[in-house]
């Protein structure tokens, strides 16, 4: 008989992001397979799994957790009441931290682990859900090998689960999508390179300013650069930013429409993304379903996602000038990392990935919990 997982989705953000595109992508493929299934979110979410997940019971938690301190709070004793409610075998927490004393088993996503790890909050959450977490679901095989290498987890408790990439929602853009979205960005149809993310520190954001700066002032029409997406200016992109020569055009237009991600991505000349590090990458991939050239790097996880079907550059600003301006001088290049990366994300299903946490819960129904005495 399968267990009964309760999955807590009460840290999703609004905007979604990409913890919130793992955990919609997952609990729909999840029900798809047949999964008895709980999931507790925040009353806002409720429609949203009980559309994605109908055959799952959905129960919804508190009303805020704006803060993290509510929302540890919250963990700690308001999960572990929810797991007895719902009667649940397995809890599955996606995130860093988990409850100390969880009542049943408890597998704990580590999406990604990066040494050194710079928040010292991150650090002690990650290494107390790695040693009482039953077991740990890992995204890629660097993020596994990372979580070993830092943290001495075990590695027989460690699941690789791949994510998956929605292709409804990514797919490849027909001419109207492009425009509409070229329109919206100003750029009405004039060339530009693509980022999609956060513009934080690890995703190398400033370099890839520079980089491109570099790699498109003597061009006759030189194409824009659009960092999509959330966070805030640093120092370092800001000193970046103002380094750029004047006919050189940067939008930055916050987040996008999920509508309008297929047009962003896939009309662009090449989809860039010089992370100094991911658990998994899916914006890559997302851009590959989209059938965008992508440049990125060797670093963690990246080459498990990109495989052959992807550009690759160092991290520095100078690589990423010669590596971008390389694909910007060769069309029939993008054209055929185009078509591979687009190939090559068909791959990646949220039902394969599924089924691989699936068989991470049936192995941590079989094994005692830490704290079962609890509840």
């Amino acid at each position: 008989m399968a267990p009964r997982v309760l999955v807590d989705a009460t840290d999703v953000p609004a905007d979604r992001g990409a913890l919130g595109r793992y955990v919609d992508g997952l609990i729909g493929a999840l029900d798809v397979a047949g999964a008895d299934l709980a999931v507790v979110c925040q009353r806002a979410d409720e429609e949203r799994y009980g559309r994605l997940a109908p055959s799952a019971i959905v129960v919804t938690g508190p009303t805020a957790l704006s803060h993290r301190s509510a929302r540890l709070a919250w963990e700690q004793s308001g999960l572990p009441l929810v797991a007895q409610q719902v009667n649940a075998d397995v809890i599955h927490v996606p995130y860093y931290s988990m409850p100390l004393r969880p009542g049943r088993p408890t597998v704990v996503t580590e999406p990604e682990l990066y040494s050194p790890v710079s928040a010292m909050f991150f650090k002690s959450a990650i290494r107390t859900a790695a040693r009482r977490a039953v077991r740990l679901i890992v995204p890629s095989k660097a993020t596994r090998d990372e979580l070993e290498r830092v943290l001495a987890a075990d590695p027989t408790k460690i699941d690789v689960a791949y994510h998956g990439v929605d292709h409804q929602l990514f797919h490849r853009a027909d001419p109207v999508q492009v425009a509409a979205v070229s329109n919206r960005l100003g750029l009405h149809g004039k060339p530009y390179v693509a980022f999609l993310g956060m513009l934080e520190p690890r995703k190398n954001v400033a370099a890839l300013i520079t980089g491109w700066a570099a790699a498109v002032a003597d061009l006759d029409e030189p194409p824009a650069l659009v960092l999509a997406g959330g966070g805030g200016w640093s120092e370092e992109v800001d000193a970046a930013v103002a380094q750029v020569p004047p006919h050189l055009r940067l939008i930055r237009p916050g987040y996008l429409r999920f509508s309008d991600l297929p047009g962003f991505l896939g009309g662009a000349l090449v989809a860039a993304f010089p992370s100094r590090g991911e658990g998994f990458g899916l914006p890559v991939l997302e851009a590959m379903a989209c059938g965008a050239p992508v440049l990125t790097t060797h670093c963690t996880s990246l080459p498990e996602v990109g495989g052959e079907a992807v550009a690759y550059t160092e991290q520095d600003a100078d690589a990423i000038r010669d590596s971008l301006r390389a694909l910007l001088d060769d069309p029939a290049r993008r054209e055929a990392l185009g078509e591979a990366g687009y190939a090559r994300s068909q791959e990646f299903t949220w039902a394969a990935s599924a089924e691989a946490h699936l068989a991470s819960y049936r192995r941590a129904a079989e094994q005692p919990a830490a704290g079962v005495s609890a509840v």
